[in-house]
C-alpha cells in the first residue's frame, strides 16, 4: 500500500525504518534476557569463584555489589546518553562493553580484578537496559504491536532471573564457574550484530540539550549511596553507623537533585516524567513487587538447595513452572487484554494473584511437598507477575515524549534495581532476625546433634516464612497503588506527546518520525 493510500485510509503506519522492527525485537530481547540473567547467574556460582580466586568471606559481597553499584547509580545517566546520542548506537555500545567486561571476568586470577570486571558489567549495562526499552518505546507505536512486543519484553524481564539459575547451574556443575561469564559473550556478540543490521530508529527523537552534569554527579552519587546503604544493611546491620550515613547522604544528594532538576533547563530528569501520575504509579509499584520478588528468589534457592538438599541444577528446575507462568501471563494474558481493558485492571489483579502464591509460601515446612505447595505458588506468582509487568513495562514508556524515552525507560530499569536491593537486605534481615528468635527459644530443648540440627533447620525455615509474610503485604501494596494511581484508560485511547512536545489526543500512539 502507498504511503498516499495509507493517509487516505486513515491508518496508523509505523514508521518506515521499523519495517524489520519484529526481527529487531528479536536482538532486543536477547539482549535484555543476557542482563536479566547475569543478575542470578553469578550468583549460583559465587561459592566456587571465591575458592579459586582467594577471596575473603568479608569480601565476596563485593562480587555482587560492585555490579549493583554500578548499574543502579549509572541508569539516569545512561538513559539520557541513549536519548542524546541515539538509542541504537548506545545499545550496541552497550552490549561491546558488557561483553568485553564479562570475558575479563571470565579470565579474573584475583579478588580485584573480578571486582573491577563487575563493575564495568554494571557500567555498560546502565547504558544497554534503558536504550533496550526505548527501542522498543519508539519502534512498536501500533496499540496491538505494541502489546505484542512488551508481551515478549515483559517475560523475559520477569522470567529471565529464574533462567539465570538453571544456566547457572549447568555451567557451574558440568563446566566451572568461568563460563558463567563468557556465556555473556555469544549473547552480546549475536545482539550486537543483529542489531546494527535491522535496527533503524526513528529520526527526530532525539535529546540535542547540552547534558546536565550536576544531575548526573547527584544522582549517580545518591543512587550508589541508596543502593550501598541497603546492601551494607544486608551485611553489618541497619544500625551501622556506614549504613545510616549512606542513607543521609542519599537522601541530601537526591533532594538535592530535585531541586537542580526544577531550576535547569535541560535537566537529566525531566520532572514531567516521574511527576505523571500513571508513570509514577508504575515506578512505585514495579519497585515495590520487585522487593517482594528478589527477596523470594533468595529464599527459595536456600531453601531448596540447603534444606531439601537440591542440587544447583534441580534448584533451577524447580524455577521453570514460575518461568512458565510468567511467559503465560505476560504474553497470553497481558497481551490479549492490554488494548481491552484499563492497565490498572490487570496489574492490579496480577500483583494479587502474585500474593496470593507467596501467601501459600508462608506455610513453608522442612518437609513441604514440591507438587502440591511449591508447585502451584510458583504457578501463580508467575502467572501474576507476568499478567502487571508487562503493562506496566508499555505504560511507562507511553505516551512520553520520544525525546525523554531513554530516560523514562531508566527509570523503569532504577525502580528494578533499587527494588532489588530493597527486597534482599529488607527481607534477609527479617529472615535473618526471626531465624535466630527461634533458636533462642528452641534450641535448649534439642537433645543432641541431629535433634539440634533438625532445629536449625526449622529455624531457617520459620524466618523465611516470617518475611514471605512482608513480601505479601508489600504486593498488595503494590497491587492498591496500581489500582489507585494508574488511571490511563485502554492504550489506543492514551495521549502521547508528538515530537514537538505537545500531547495530542489520537486512537493509536504515534511516534514523531
Amino acid at each position: 500500500m502507498s504511503e498516499k493510500a495509507l493517509k487516505a485510509s486513515g491508518a496508523a503506519a509505523a514508521p518506515a525504518g521499523d519495517a524489520n522492527r519484529w526481527k529487531a525485537l528479536v536482538f532486543i530481547a536477547l539482549a535484555q534476557l543476557m542482563v536479566v540473567l547475569d543478575a542470578t547467574i553469578v550468583n549460583i556460582a559465587l561459592p566456587s569463584a571465591q575458592r579459586d580466586l582467594g577471596i575473603s568471606d568479608g569480601n565476596r559481597q563485593w562480587v555482587v555489589t560492585a555490579y549493583a553499584l554500578a548499574f543502579g547509580g549509572l541508569l539516569l545517566f545512561g538513559g539520557r546518553i541513549a536519548d542524546k546520542w541515539g538509542r541504537k548506537r548506545a545499545f550496541v555500545t552497550g552490549l561491546t562493553g558488557f561483553a568485553l567486561a564479562s570475558a575479563l571476568g571470565g579470565a579474573a586470577t584475583t579478588g580485584p580484578m573480578m571486582f573491577g570486571a563487575r563493575a564495568l558489567q554494571g557500567v555498560f549495562g546502565a547504558l544497554l537496559a534503558p536504550a533496550a526499552l526505548s527501542l522498543l518505546a519508539v519502534m512498536f507505536t501500533d496499540a496491538k504491536e505494541r502489546a505484542k512486543a512488551f508481551g515478549i519484553y515483559g517475560a523475559i524481564a520477569g522470567g529471565g532471573g529464574a533462567v539465570g539459575l538453571i544456566v547457572g547451574g549447568f555451567l557451574t556443575e558440568y563446566l566451572n564457574w568461568r563460563w558463567t561469564f563468557f556465556v555473556n559473550i555469544p549473547f552480546a556478540v549475536v545482539a550486537a550484530l543483529g542489531a546494527w543490521s535491522v535496527i533503524r530508529e526513528p529520526e527526530g527523537g532525539r535529546n540535542r540539550a547540552p547534558l546536565d552534569i550536576p544531575g548526573v554527579i547527584l544522582s549517580s552519587l545518591g543512587l550508589i549511596a541508596l543502593v550501598y546503604g541497603f546492601t551494607r544493611a544486608e551485611s553489618d546491620g541497619w544500625g551501622d553507623s556506614v549504613t545510616i550515613s549512606m542513607f543521609v547522604a542519599s537522601a541530601v544528594l537526591l533532594l538535592a537533585f530535585a531541586v537542580v532538576e526544577s531550576r535547569v533547563k535541560a535537566p537529566l530528569l525531566p520532572l514531567r516524567v516521574v511527576t505523571d501520575r500513571n508513570r509514577g504509579g508504575i515506578y512505585l509499584s514495579l519497585g515495590l513487587a520487585i522487593i517482594g520478588m528478589f527477596g523470594l528468589f533468595l529464599f527459595l534457592t536456600y531453601y531448596l538447595q540447603v534444606v531439601k538438599g537440591y542440587s544447583p541444577v534441580k534448584t533451577g528446575f524447580a524455577f521453570l513452572p514460575m518461568v512458565a507462568g510468567m511467559i503465560t501471563g505476560s504474553t497470553q494474558i497481558g497481551t490479549r487484554l492490554m488494548t481491552r481493558v484499563p492497565a490498572r485492571f490487570l496489574m492490579g489483579p496480577g500483583f494479587l494473584v502474585a500474593a496470593l502464591g507467596m501467601l501459600i509460601l508462608t506455610q513453608l515446612k522442612i518437609d513441604s511437598s514440591y507438587g502440591t505447595q511449591l508447585l502451584p505458588a510458583m504457578v501463580l506468582l508467575g502467572l501474576g507477575m507476568g499478567t502487571a509487568f508487562m503493562p506496566a513495562m508499555s505504560l511507562a514508556t507511553q505516551g512520553v515524549q520520544p525525546r525523554d524515552a531513554g530516560v523514562a525507560s531508566a527509570m523503569v530499569n532504577t525502580s528494578q534495581q533499587v527494588g532489588g536491593a530493597i527486597g534482599t537486605a529488607l527481607l534477609n534481615t527479617i529472615a535473618a532476625s526471626a531465624t535466630t528468635s527461634y533458636l533462642k527459644d528452641h534450641i535448649a530443648a534439642a537433645a543432641g546433634k541431629p535433634q539440634q540440627q533438625l532445629v536449625g533447620l526449622e529455624a531457617m525455615v520459620h524466618g523465611y516464612s516470617i518475611a514471605i509474610w512482608f513480601a505479601v503485604g508489600i504486593l498488595a501494596l503494590a497491587a492498591l497503588i496500581a489500582f489507585t494511581f494508574v488511571n490511563a484508560g485502554r492504550p489506543g485511547s492514551t495521549p502521547v506527546a508528538s515530537g514537538d512536545g505537545v500531547e495530542d489526543e489520537v486512537p493509536v500512539p504515534v511516534v514523531a518520525h
